[in-house]
């Protein structure tokens, strides 16, 4: 079953925030958002409406940290509110981060928080009447993200372990992780799909990998790059970290092979084709964007002549193309030392 990227995800919107759901909603459509929760808080709201008046909302989300915490759920009609549904669990913490998801299904929403069921909540209106989110509150949020997926839940977190060696790249017949083999005693969090392809999704299975190496994370890129097409992978990078890689891959070629290292304190960027790489790229504006223990974000985005690169929101660099062929780009690897909360290949 795999993930479908249906609009480029709102990074880092200020609140509140107000933004339009492309093509509306339908069912299998998730919903993420990702942020952290201010530690004044007195409430948080989250409206999936028709338009940006908010006179028609299908499904409000209302988390309230009075009184021990609750959740309020309703549906607002031509302006007037129906009767609310309360829900006495408070599921957020005051000053953390949060993952808020919400998967649109036939009958209901379904709600999970920081990976965990919370509630449905069953449709009043259609749902297909709605092309507009808008959250406020006290939160700030880091992302807003669009996933289809025809069933289950709200993506699951990956866990990386780091390579013998981290510049040279697999065999040119390059394993998939479901297709390694390993003792019993070491696994990795991974997923695939349709045979032979690796997306980030619900369906979570252990996948053993030899003890040499860990066999990355792959996933495949509908219909390879073009321009315009955005890639986003985010994640934290563990405490003990050395280094980490995000490769975009042509067959056994690497169009782009993006390298933080932090026994160098250095972004090393490159290209390989026919097993030679080319001159490395390490220079950079400012200081290391990524750092031990932190959370991260990276988006690239295909231009015709090149890719840019934002970290955690901010332009890092571009990289001009080496491979020109971009439709034949079609594979996203990473593997190292992070921790993957999620991937939009």
């Amino acid at each position: 079953m795999a993930f479908i990227n249906t609009q480029t995800p709102y990074m880092f919107p200020a609140v509140p925030f107000t933004g339009k759901i492309r093509g509306g909603l339908k069912e299998g459509l998730e919903i993420k958002i990702k942020g952290t929760i201010n530690s004044s808080a007195d409430n948080i709201i989250v409206n999936f409406q028709t338009g940006s008046g908010g006179n028609d909302v299908a499904f409000h989300f209302n988390p309230r940290f009075e009184e021990g915490g609750y959740v309020v759920c309703n549906t607002r009609q031509q302006g007037q509110w129906g009767p609310e549904e309360r829900t006495m669990k408070m599921p957020f913490k005051k000053g953390m981060l949060f993952e808020l998801c919400f998967l649109v299904q036939e009958s209901d929403f379904e709600v999970t928080v920081d990976r965990k069921f919370f509630l449905q909540y069953s449709h009043r209106v259609p749902y297909d009447l709605v092309d507009t989110i808008a959250v406020s509150g006290s939160l700030k949020l880091s992302i807003i993200t669009f996933q289809n997926t025809s069933v289950g839940r709200c993506s699951e977190t990956f866990q990386f372990r780091r390579t013998s060696n981290w510049c040279k790249p697999q065999s040119p017949g390059i394993q998939s992780a479901h297709q390694a083999q390993a003792p019993m005693d070491q696994t990795v969090n991974t997923v695939h799909s349709a045979p032979g392809q690796m997306f980030p999704t619900h369906g979570i299975q252990p996948v053993r990998y030899p003890t040499s190496h860990l066999a990355p994370f792959i996933a495949l890129i509908p219909s390879g790059l073009y321009p315009s097409k955005s890639i986003i992978i985010s994640g934290m990078v563990l405490p003990d970290a050395t280094r980490f890689h995000i490769n975009l891959r042509a067959g056994t070629d690497i169009a782009f092979h993006l390298n933080p290292r932090f026994d160098e304190q250095a972004v090393v960027r490159n290209t390989q084709i026919n097993e030679s790489w080319g001159p490395e790229e390490r220079s950079l504006p400012g200081e290391m964007p990524f750092s031990r223990g932190q959370n991260f974000t990276v988006w690239i985005l295909c231009e015709s002549h090149c890719f840019k690169v934002a970290v955690n929101g901010q332009h890092l660099f571009e990289y001009a193309h080496r491979l020109m062929n971009l439709a034949a780009i079609n594979n996203l690897e990473v593997a190292g030392d992070i921790q993957l909360t999620h991937v939009q290949p």
